[in-house]
């Protein structure tokens, strides 16, 4: 009796286990079916939220390939590769959106990235792919070679100050009239640290100053109102008309311009010259969702998706077959663009 009872227990542990056994397998398989029909990306908020292009781009997507695109957001470009590098060992995302040229080398030296190049990587044109693989002998303009490249451009333009016209203060002509007594609390920047802009800015200084940056930042010191984490903060005290200068991008005077705002809002062309951003998307090393990353980034350059960047992202659509908006007539691209 008590053997046949401990065999009648045995047996029944046994089927248990087995149980659990299959149900954890087939419930990792349907998790992997949901996954692989799922594209989990990194963006900041801009790209990603209500009035952004992500939305339209997420949907359109969907309509083709049938595979969701779930955004994460992140405040700035800067967070979404804190955010990646901090996962490195154990990635959430597929995909990270808002990696620029000056934050490129940062994820490269941190490794969190695979290499790939679109099948339709010819449409976007060979110096937006060096600014942001600038590694020697990549790209050049018969070919994207694959072996080191790590970001897709999707966008660009170049940095400058937006101006309020309205303000009653004289337009600065360059980056030394920025230090002006009359310019004493009149302007928002964005940190360096979190935000892209904010970097973006830093690398102008250094680029024009050299190793005088560090005095022309503390000269420019009393004419900063405040530095916002990211750059819809920044911006949106701009228009609130907290101060008549932020840092920005040529290309934002087209929003007032195509939403019927009129013209008060001037991106000013320095003596100086000009940083250009441009803006990639790259697959996290060790994507759950490789194919669907990969299918996401060639869609992102096609265009069907870059079509809806003018008028959401208000930057310039790396698709060179892309015709702009007449609001864009008010985007100046400066002559001087700096390396």
């Amino acid at each position: 009796m008590k053997k046949s009872y401990l065999n009648w227990t045995k047996s029944v542990l046994v089927s248990i286990l087995l149980t659990l056994l299959v149900c954890s397998l087939f419930g990792c398989k349907k998790t992997d079916d949901q996954r692989s029909k799922q594209v989990i990306i990194y963006a900041y908020d801009s790209f990603s939220g209500e009035w952004g292009p992500g939305p339209e781009i997420a949907r359109l997507f969907k309509e083709k390939t049938g595979m969701e695109v779930i955004f994460a957001d992140c405040e700035d470009g800067g967070q979404v590769l804190s955010k990646a590098i901090l996962e490195k060992k154990d990635p959430y995302a597929d995909v990270v959106i808002g990696i620029d040229n000056n934050l490129w080398k940062q994820a490269y030296d941190e490794g969190i990235l695979d290499s790939f190049v679109p099948s339709n990587a010819n449409e976007v044109k060979a110096e937006l792919w060096a600014k942001l693989n600038p590694l020697e002998n990549i790209v050049t303009d018969a070919d994207v070679k694959s072996s080191k490249v790590t970001l897709t451009p999707f966008d660009f333009s170049p940095f400058a100050f937006i101006f309020n016209t309205k303000s009653g203060i004289e337009a600065p002509k360059c980056l030394e009239d920025l230090t002006k007594d009359i310019y004493a609390k009149k302007i928002i920047l964005m940190d360096p640290r979190t935000s892209t802009p904010g970097l973006g800015f830093e690398t102008w200084v250094k680029t024009v100053y050299g190793d005088r940056a560090d005095d022309y930042m503390k000269r420019l010191e009393p004419s900063i109102l405040t530095m916002t984490p990211g750059w819809s903060a920044g911006y949106g005290m701009f228009t609130d008309g907290e101060a008549p200068l932020v840092i920005s991008y040529t290309t934002s005077p087209a929003y007032h311009i195509e939403y019927g705002e009129g013209d008060q809002f001037q991106a000013l062309i320095f003596d100086d010259g000009h940083i250009m951003q441009v803006e990639g998307a790259g697959i996290v090393k060790g994507a759950k969702n490789k194919k669907g990353a990969q299918a996401f980034i060639e869609f992102l350059i096609s265009p069907e998706a870059q079509n809806v960047i003018p008028l959401t992202q208000w930057m310039f659509p790396v698709n060179s077959t892309i015709a702009l908006p007449k609001s864009y007539d008010y985007a100046p691209v400066p002559e001087n663009i700096l390396n």
